[in-house]
């Protein structure tokens, strides 16, 4: 499968931005969907993820109540709807699925996934 990440680009504090990913060469909506980002010199980490059903989403916490991730199974996309924006939101967004249908719970550790879009990139102007 691959994944094609979309939507980033310079926002100012307080701004949206949604992201979209977008699957290919293989249907995802047996598959748990998740956004990680990594900023310059950090580990990447978890920012939101979304059941196979799309009927449990899960969030880090500083994301809790500004983002929201969902998914569209017919397009074969996730998106990631960010409000609110921060200048330590900035960073290069990435899209993930796992080889494990149906897996619930959501899992945040970046090594159960095995495949990962090219990244986005998001910057937020103070």
């Amino acid at each position: 499968v691959q994944l094609q990440a979309s939507g980033g680009g310079l926002v100012q504090a307080g701004g949206s931005l949604r992201l979209s990913c977008a699957a290919s060469g293989r249907s995802v909506s047996s598959y748990a969907l998740v956004w990680f980002r990594q900023a310059p010199g950090k580990e990447r980490e978890f920012v939101a993820g979304i059941s196979w059903s799309g009927t449990r989403t899960y969030y880090a916490d500083t994301m809790k109540g500004r983002f929201t991730i969902s998914r569209d199974n017919a397009k074969n996309t996730v998106y990631l709807q960010m409000n609110s924006l921060k200048p330590e939101d900035t960073a290069v967004y990435y899209c993930a699925t796992d080889r494990v249908a149906f897996r619930t719970p959501v899992d945040s550790d970046p090594r159960l996934y095995d495949y990962w879009g090219q990244g986005t990139q998001v910057t937020v102007s103070s």
